[in-house]
């Protein structure tokens, strides 16, 4: 495809990766052998029209070292065979890129340089794309779709930790977007509800569900009454509408829209199974963290402050959060083994319930 004949243009403010490209094309101009040592491909420039200057110079047979120093035939070869590919690049630009380089045996730097400005903008590519992929709701399974994006990600920052050594300071000092709260629609809203009914229901079921925290709901509310049912329910506590209820009392989740009555209300319209709506919300939590984790990733490609070991740090911290969502996802996927019915425990006293009737009576005496 042809290049627009602006893009070889001097940008008006060049960042220092479009100068290292300058650099390197100018060293490779004067030196020609130095082809051999630098680890690059075109796609790794910045600048089309670099890049295709970079393929003719690996097109064209390399000249005789003393032949080049007395005239520049084949910088006239390289020129004519990129042409074709940038029909407006001005035949004095193999010259201005001559001028850009003053340190030819700086080329490998140069190289370094030029690979990590790939590293960026291949990570940022990949960051958009998971950010995209969670979003898209026309995805036929947009879990399974957001999860291979994630695999991906990973995978080329693995790639890329294998590339750039590790320096103290690893840690980026990247300004992060704040998580943004989850769009608490009426589906979610409605899933929530229906699950903090059912697990009320049926509390045996909540002993399977570890795979669902708090933090997955839309509503503040919802998680915390979540956490109450989850408490009971490890300290073999009775579990039922009026129980939830105290707990929630003693966590001091009433309030005047949340009052007593439509907590109980809330937790007695019970339909389905609490699994199925656990599963949804999970869902729901984990296409949310996948865009909140895109958009943290990309903060950190476009922050020219980072190293690239502080970019791939980063990124990889963050991906660690969706990581351990998706791996509650698939617990909430997978088969349920069957349970073995837990011995009881001594009688204890618990904030949701009347003491037991022993202690009573002592305390009656």
């Amino acid at each position: 495809m042809p290049l627009d004949p602006d893009d070889i243009l001097e940008p008006a403010s060049p960042r220092a990766g479009h100068i290292a490209e300058q650099a390197l094309l100018g060293a490779l101009f004067l030196q020609p052998a130095l082809i051999a040592e630098v680890d690059l491909e075109p796609l790794h420039f910045d600048n089309r029209t670099h890049a295709v200057l970079f393929a003719a110079m690996r097109a064209v047979p390399l000249p005789d070292p003393e032949h080049h120093r007395e005239n520049v035939d084949w910088v006239a070869a390289v020129y004519a065979e990129a042409r074709p590919q940038a029909p407006g690049l001005p035949h004095t630009y193999p010259h201005t890129l001559v001028q850009a380089c003053q340190h030819p045996e700086h080329a490998a730097t140069y190289a370094w340089m030029i690979r990590a400005g790939h590293a960026r903008r291949t990570l940022r590519v990949h960051a958009g794309r998971l950010a995209q992929t969670a979003a898209d709701t026309t995805l036929p399974n947009q879990v399974d779709a957001t999860v291979t994006q994630a695999n991906q990600l990973g995978n080329l920052l693995d790639q890329l930790s294998g590339r750039f050594a590790p320096h103290p300071g690893s840690l980026p000092r990247t300004p992060l977007p704040p998580e943004s709260a989850p769009e608490a629609s009426e589906e979610a809203v409605d899933d929530e509800r229906l699950l903090l009914a059912t697990a009320t229901g049926s509390p045996q079921t909540v002993q399977t569900m570890r795979w669902l925290a708090p933090a997955d709901f839309t509503s503040a509310l919802h998680g915390s009454l979540w956490r109450c049912i989850t408490g009971l329910v490890h300290r073999g506590a009775p579990v039922d509408p009026v129980t939830v209820l105290w707990e929630a009392e003693q966590s001091g989740l009433l309030t005047s829209t949340a009052t007593a009555r439509s907590l109980l209300e809330l937790l007695s319209d019970t339909h389905g199974e609490p699994d199925h709506w656990g599963e949804k919300i999970v869902r729901r939590a984990l296409l949310h963290r996948a865009r909140t984790v895109a958009g943290r990733i990309v903060a950190i490609a476009d922050d020219p402050a980072t190293t690239p070991h502080q970019m791939i740090t980063g990124s990889r911290r963050a991906l660690a959060d969706l990581t351990a969502l998706r791996n509650r996802w698939q617990s909430s996927t997978a088969p349920t083994p069957p349970t073995t019915p837990r011995a009881p425990r001594s009688p204890a006293v618990t904030r949701a319930g009347p003491p037991p009737r022993a202690t009573a009576a002592r305390a009656l005496r």
